[in-house]
């Protein structure tokens, strides 16, 4: 062996042993992750004594055992509901972008990791070539040949600095983020699906009221055409009772095309043509259930907006440590091997062997403070993430209290409005019984049931309110969801 191959091996070997020693002090760059502290207040402002004391207490158990596997619902005790939200998560198209995009992520992670992989390829060639006249070599002519390549080629950079590692944990976080946001967008169409449910049967109680005041308004106008004809009355009296079961009459096809309107919405939800779906009437009770809000602290682990804003903390913390590592040196190990010849057939001939290996190291000395404004760019977007995390939290501790007030307020409000039904009810019966014994003119009877029928409306629409309200509850806590649920980073990079 020559002196320069032996040289030239001597260099290689120390070449690999300078890279291994690399790969084993390879580090990881960039700051360490923290979660930023949020200043939970230790209970709702908005909270009854009772419920400040301790006596409803938000568990596994309370409300049901459903609320920790999702199916917040149930606590309604109403089976069409149920039936109506299990099908939601199929359907809905919302749901399904959401899904598709999660997916995506879970893609992406994958990609991320097959940086810690060599890449290699092969290919064959066939090149017909010419070789120049050199007089002094004693070749007077051109020479023409053809040659066969078969080479392979392996190519590696090292993860020395965590840039790779950085990549596969910002994918990581990001896909986590990507599930959290799936499982938001399902609770809020949940939400929207219940919210139009408990509007459609506000609607069904409000026809029920109507359709009794127009039975009522009929017979009233029968009697007083008999007492007209019988010369008991005037006509004005008629015209009266004609013009008042006309105004309800029109009353009622108003809450049909509110109920439509809000049936369609249902059937958007749950991915169908408002043409395939029809929801029955029904005369159920609107009664909002218990929900024990728990304290402040645990909202940060039941909403899932929360978890999203909080896993693109940590996909915004490691982007600062890919920047990081831009300022040291790339290092790549790279190699060739294969056979070449002037015919395909010395391929397989132990001669036409060639091969080539070593390692690659680039350092940039001079960026115009590039890598610099990198950092600073992604530090500066992680400032960001941070005002966003907390600003979802306060609006996260924001809904549940609106949401408090709103039960609290209209539970007594309902009680008030009941009673100024039952106050007008009696008045209607009076002045009924005193028309119907010649007493008093219809007009009285007009006014009276006008002011019944607007109290009645008023009751059912604050019934209506506080299922609304019972409804955006769950939803600003989670509607039972919790940290927990999300996928693990090793979880999010698997093939299914």
């Amino acid at each position: 062996m020559s002196t320069l191959g032996t040289k030239t091996t001597s260099l290689t070997k120390s070449a690999c042993v300078l890279t291994l020693g690399m790969l084993a002090s390879g580090c990881q760059v960039g700051p360490r992750y923290v979660v930023p502290p949020i200043q939970a207040p230790p209970a709702y402002k908005e909270l009854t004594p009772a419920e400040l004391a301790g006596a409803v207490r938000w568990s596994a158990a309370i409300p049901a055992d459903a609320m920790a596997r999702g199916h917040w619902w149930e606590i309604f005790l109403d089976p069409e509901l149920n039936a109506l939200e299990t099908g939601i998560v199929i359907s809905n198209q919302n749901i399904a972008a959401a899904a598709a995009n999660y997916a995506s992520s879970r893609a992406i992670v994958r990609e991320a990791r097959s940086q810690y992989f060599p890449s290699l390829t092969a290919g064959a060639s066939v090149a017909y070539s010419r070789v120049s006249v050199f007089p002094a070599a004693n070749l007077t002519t051109g020479t023409t040949y053809t040659e066969y390549s078969l080479p392979v080629e392996a190519s590696w950079e090292p993860d020395l600095w965590g840039r790779v590692r950085n990549s596969v944990h910002a994918a990581a976080f990001a896909a986590q983020g990507d599930a959290a946001t799936l499982a938001n967008v399902r609770l809020a169409v949940q939400a929207q699906l219940a919210t139009d449910y408990y509007l459609v049967r506000a609607q069904d109680a409000l026809g029920r009221v109507l359709d009794h005041a127009v039975l009522y308004n009929q017979q009233t106008l029968d009697l007083t055409q008999a007492l007209y004809h019988s010369g008991l009355t005037t006509d004005e009296a008629v015209s009266a009772a004609e013009a008042q079961l006309h105004a309800v009459q029109a009353q009622r096809e108003n809450v049909r095309i509110a109920r439509a309107q809000y049936e369609h919405a249902i059937a958007i939800l749950l991915g169908k043509a408002p043409a395939d779906f029809a929801l029955p009437p029904t005369t159920s009770e609107l009664t909002p259930p218990d929900i024990p809000p728990g304290i402040p602290s645990q909202l940060l682990e039941r909403r899932p907006d929360i978890a999203a804003s909080e896993r693109t903390l940590t996909e915004a913390n490691a982007q600062i440590g890919i920047a990081k590592s831009a300022y040291f040196p790339d290092l790549t190990l790279s190699g060739t091997a294969g056979f070449t010849g002037l015919s395909a057939a010395e391929w397989f001939t132990w001669p036409s062997r060639v091969w080539a290996v070593g390692p690659t190291i680039a350092e940039t000395i001079f960026d115009a403070g590039l890598r610099r404004a990198t950092v600073q760019q992604y530090r500066s977007q992680y400032d960001a993430a941070v005002a966003s995390y907390r600003q979802t939290t306060l609006t996260a501790f924001q809904q549940v209290e609106d949401s408090l007030v709103a039960s609290h307020v209209l539970r007594g409000e309902l009680e008030r409005q009941n009673q100024a039904v039952a106050a007008a009810q009696r008045a209607f019966d009076e002045a009924s019984v005193r028309y119907r014994a010649g007493l008093d003119p219809y007009l009285n009877v007009v006014e009276s049931q006008q002011t019944l029928l607007s109290y009645q409306e008023t009751a059912v629409q604050i019934q209506s309110l506080q299922m609304t309200a019972a409804v955006q509850l769950i939803q600003a806590l989670g509607g039972g969801w919790n940290v927990n649920e999300l996928p693990t980073p090793a979880m999010v990079g698997r093939t299914k």
